[in-house]
């Protein structure tokens, strides 16, 4: 590989960007954009959820418990003594559940609590199931009232000790970034160069075809290292995510994961050669799995057998691991291993694609 030739590659490459718009905004603007949705549009948290609370009952165990429940940080308590009118409410999609506290609670040994909850989002149901459970439960402890749920439980929550979901999702949402700006930039910008026929130019040239690759890369991993670092910074001092493990590790595990990223644009570019099918190619292949199969959003292990197996040629998987153990546990190296490993194979294998069939595109 000749330095001197690699150098004016990178050169005119690095020119190219600073003088293409789009290219900018994609890696100053979108990183910004992404990390504002996904930290304050997007929250998995349940919080000021809407219920009726129907006490037939007027006893000062009655009176308390429905205390308890409106000075929960979880409800939003509507009070009435119409059960129908609040289970019209909640075929409304009004209010999410409906609790009637029986006319003998608290007298002759009766605590009979009747919970009712809206299961179209089965999620948010089983949210408001355990809160409210854990309510009563609590207030039976405090009151000394012996239940079948006076069992005492104490919990603690480890490496998230906030359950905050912007703890989990923000780490996620950085891979998200390097995946859309090493995929989606990298396949654009050689697209055009196809378009407008200047890469057919290149390649007359008497460089390589390994340092026309690796020019192309090199500018644009230092776009991508630099949006890590940027939205590192956001995630720590702007959303105070914690962060305990090593920035060294963070920032190798971003360089490793950009190779196939990367190449995966340059592979895109060379099949397609043309701007508006690559942003499509880019969109199916890169960010969608990225998005939906690589644990970010969605437990792999809650998919389908098939489809657990399918995660395993996401890149974005093992970055996704490596990153929130990275923010919220700390060094744990077995599973910085096996990442890298991942990625790496992945890479391989794209790069030997992209060599090939820019090698027989000059044929």
């Amino acid at each position: 590989m000749n330095k001197k030739r690699l150098k004016a590659l990178i050169k005119k490459e690095s020119l190219q960007i600073i003088r293409d718009p789009s290219a900018l905004l994609i890696v100053f603007v979108l990183p910004l954009l992404l990390l504002f949705l996904m930290g304050y549009a997007v929250s998995l948290d349940a919080k000021n959820i809407p219920i009726g609370i129907v006490s037939k009952s007027d006893s000062t165990h009655a009176v308390s418990l429905l205390e308890s429940f409106r000075g929960s940080k979880y409800f939003v308590v509507n009070e009435g003594k119409s059960k129908a009118f609040f289970m019209d409410m909640l075929q409304n999609n009004k209010i999410k559940a409906v609790l009637e506290i029986d006319s003998k609670f608290g007298r002759e040994n009766n605590y009979k609590v009747q919970i009712l909850v809206d299961a179209t989002e089965p999620n948010l149901a089983g949210f408001i199931q355990k809160y409210a459970s854990n309510i009563i439960s609590i207030w039976a402890r405090q009151n000394a009232v012996v239940t079948a749920l006076d069992t005492k439980i104490e919990s603690r929550y480890w490496f998230n000790t906030s359950v905050s979901s912007v703890f989990f999702l923000i780490p996620g949402s950085i891979v998200i970034v390097m995946t859309m700006i090493g995929t989606l930039l990298t396949s654009l910008v050689v697209a055009r160069e196809w378009e407008r026929g200047t890469m057919e130019a290149i390649m007359a040239t008497p460089t390589s075809m390994l340092e026309i690759i690796v020019g192309k890369i090199i500018p644009y991993f230092a776009l991508a290292m630099w949006s890590l670092l940027l939205c590192f910074l956001i995630a720590y001092f702007w959303y105070k995510v914690p962060f305990r493990g090593s920035l060294l590790i963070l920032f190798l595990m971003g360089a490793i994961y950009l190779f196939p990223a990367l190449t995966s644009g340059l592979l895109i570019s060379t099949f397609t050669k043309n701007q508006f099918i690559a942003a499509q190619a880019s969109l199916v292949t890169s960010f969608l799995p990225a998005y939906l199969l690589s644990g970010f959003l969605f437990e792999i292990e809650n998919m389908p057998e098939w489809l657990q197996v399918l995660t395993y040629i996401v890149p974005a998987r093992y970055f996704v691991n490596s990153i929130q153990t990275l923010f919220l546990a700390g060094n744990i190296y077995e599973i910085f291993l096996k990442s890298v490993f991942g990625i790496i194979v992945i890479g391989a294998v794209l790069f030997l694609i992209v060599f090939v069939k820019s090698k027989k595109g000059l044929e």
